[in-house]
């Protein structure tokens, strides 16, 4: 009898050791629109993840603002109840002021140097800042998204900072936007990306600034006729998640994730720097009017009044803004 009952405790033991772990489901959110360089990354990134972990670990992606705006999403992700998400650096803010740094403008040399200085590995502002998160907001930036330069655009010609001289822009309701639409001499206005077409319709704003593939994906060509190609920023997006839901993870997992995510990021780079020729003709097909340097457009008059905007604003950037120029 004891043999017998050995037998089965021993067999009863293998088959538990063999049993997979229990998958973990992550829901992750975004508000990037249909057609958008960070969609097609969230949507990719999600199926290689399982794949990646042999179905250990699952993730659900929620776009197009379906859990709510970007104060929704981060103080999901911050509470648990969201897992993972994207956006601006700058969304993070609210826990730790100073992880806005990473979306200044002009502060990239170009795309790669952007995605170097954003590198949870490898970056030591970033490793600085994402100690700060983890301690004072639970979150932890695991990833970045590149989705191109950012332009302006509008429904009239803008050349310099004085085309914009108190007329309503479009502020992403974060404080380094309405610091740099400032700078542009025009008056910062915030408006939700879900809410952005509509309030340029109506003239709520008469311009805005976003990668080509935003303006692309969401139609801005219906309410806008110009885009002046500034580049006044390097658009690099941080992926973040719950430093609780990350410490769950296996390192295993943990190290596949982050394996996974950094190969995005370089595609993501490759993506934007092949579409943004055919973006211009595209936005140019559909009736807008593109306005560069060889236009008269003044870009160093835009990087001057910006930068002194940013700098009287938010003096604590500089040691950061230094430690990013150093990035080769």
């Amino acid at each position: 009898m004891f043999i017998k009952t050995g037998r089965l405790l021993a067999a009863a033991t293998i088959a538990l050791t063999a049993m997979p772990a229990i998958a973990q489901d992550l829901r992750y959110a975004h508000v990037g629109a249909e057609g958008d360089i960070q969609t097609r990354y969230a949507e990719e990134a999600a199926a290689e993840i399982a794949a990646a972990t042999d179905g250990a670990v699952t993730v659900q992606v929620f776009p197009a603002s379906q859990l709510g705006g970007v104060s929704e999403m981060v103080g999901g992700v911050q509470m648990g109840s969201i897992q993972m998400g994207h956006h601006d650096f700058a969304s993070l803010a609210q826990m730790v002021p100073d992880v806005s740094v990473f979306n200044a403008p002009f502060i990239y040399r170009d795309g790669a140097h952007a995605l170097a200085a954003t590198d949870p590995a490898t970056s030591p502002a970033l490793q600085q800042i994402n100690e700060q998160l983890v301690e004072q907001g639970g979150v932890r930036i695991i990833g970045r998204i590149y989705r191109g330069a950012r332009h302006i655009s509008s429904n009239f010609e803008v050349k310099s900072p004085d085309d914009l001289a108190g007329k309503p822009f479009r502020a992403v309701p974060l404080d380094l936007w309405v610091s740099m639409v400032t700078g542009f001499g025009a008056t910062p206005t915030p408006v939700e990306v879900a809410e952005l077409p509509t309030a340029l319709m109506t003239g709520l704003v008469v311009g805005q600034e976003n990668p080509l593939t935003m303006i692309t994906s969401n139609s801005l060509h219906e309410v806008q006729s110009h885009v002046a190609m500034t580049g006044h920023m390097q658009s690099v997006l941080a992926v973040f998640i719950n430093e609780s839901v990350w410490q769950d993870l296996s390192e295993e997992a943990q190290a596949q994730i982050t394996e996974v995510l950094d190969a995005k990021a370089e595609e993501s780079l490759v993506w934007a720097q092949e579409s943004e020729a055919e973006l211009v003709a595209e936005l140019t097909d559909r009736g807008m009017t593109v306005i560069t340097e060889e236009d008269g457009l003044d870009i160093d008059a835009f990087r001057e009044r910006v930068l002194a905007q940013i700098n009287g604003d938010f003096p604590s950037y500089q040691p950061f803004i230094e430690q990013i120029m150093a990035i080769e």
